[in-house]
């Protein structure tokens, strides 16, 4: 069976540099997803986060969300159910202007840690892009001013909490999914597992592990990099015990900034042309919203047919 890729990013600074790359490449083609070490996060203020995190779903969210299972009669359901999810979320936006200091029911200590912890995301994101653009023999930075469109990227968090359920085999924690955007990172709870990605028609766990940054390639990469990255299926499973903490930062194009393939990467494959359309990022996220649940491919082929009708301008660049 193969191993998940778990990439050690203190290796990058030695000689294990090239083992490390070709690890990221084989990831990003094969898997779609990658865990990392070593990424520079401190431990410790990792364990702070996940602390408040954990204390705040106590505190503002648990009652709320067992109020919404009675009122819905979930307890009792006895088919699958495909229009909802196990889950209490709530977001929190960075890039490019925070609204965290609107949102409610936030203690100081973890106002302030997020802010802190969503700093940190966005660098080692960026310096995730870069290691990408390395591997596909794209100039420095190029993945990132793709993404910037004239008020620079999106980033922001959703974090969620999936509860104890009783039916997990009649509702999902996260019905399967793509994610729209540009990369995710993820810092998942690392003794309740759930999260799984689609691989060769299988579903496969993603492991938790202390203190791993989980990363995921999406939509936006896979059309960039003209099908050579592509986004996968995902899901979270909902489990009988425990309540597994999820926290997931993304990285996406600004709402304006124009997607298509990289005419380098469209070159160096010449005969197999340009795959994907070019279309404005905002414009994807609108037919997204309806058909986040559906297959992915559909959505490439809705944006062709608006691509003909529209004359889009150039990449804008910072």
């Amino acid at each position: 069976m193969e191993t998940f890729p778990v990439i050690d990013l203190e290796k990058l600074n030695g000689e294990g540099r090239g083992e490390v790359m070709e690890l990221i490449k084989d990831a990003c083609e094969n898997w779609g997803f990658f865990e990392l070490v070593n990424h520079g996060i401190s431990h410790d203020f990792m364990d702070t986060v996940e602390k408040l995190t954990k204390e705040h779903y106590r505190k503002c969210m648990e009652q709320r969300f067992k109020e919404m299972v009675e009122s819905k009669g979930l307890e009792a359901v006895q088919s699958e159910i495909n229009d909802l999810d196990w889950e209490s979320t709530f977001f929190l936006r960075h890039l490019p202007v925070s609204n965290i200091s609107e949102i409610p029911d936030l203690d100081e200590d973890y106002r302030k840690a997020m802010k802190e912890f969503a700093f940190q995301l966005e660098k080692l994101a960026e310096q995730l892009l870069d290691l990408l653009c390395e591997n596909l023999g794209l100039e420095k930075g190029y993945l990132k001013k793709a993404f910037y469109g004239s008020k620079g990227p999106t980033f922001g968090t959703k974090v969620s909490n999936y509860p104890p359920c009783p039916k997990p085999d009649l509702i999902k924690g996260l019905r399967a999914h793509t994610d729209a955007g540009g990369i995710i990172l993820l810092f998942q709870d690392d003794k309740i597992s759930g999260l799984q990605l689609l691989k060769d028609g299988k579903w496969i766990d993603v492991p938790p592990m202390r203190h791993s940054i989980v990363t995921n390639i999406d939509d936006q990469l896979e059309v960039i990099t003209n099908g050579k990255y592509k986004s996968v299926m995902h899901r979270v499973v909902a489990q009988p015990d425990g309540n597994r903490m999820s926290i997931a930062s993304f990285y996406n194009p600004g709402s304006d900034a124009v997607i298509y393939p990289a005419p380098l990467l469209i070159e160096k494959e010449a005969e197999k042309g340009q795959v994907y359309p070019k279309f404005v990022f905002e414009d994807y996220m609108k037919l997204y919203a309806g058909l986040k649940f559906q297959a992915k491919e559909p959505r490439f082929e809705a944006m062709k047919t608006m691509e003909s009708t529209i004359n889009l301008g150039p990449i804008p660049t910072v």
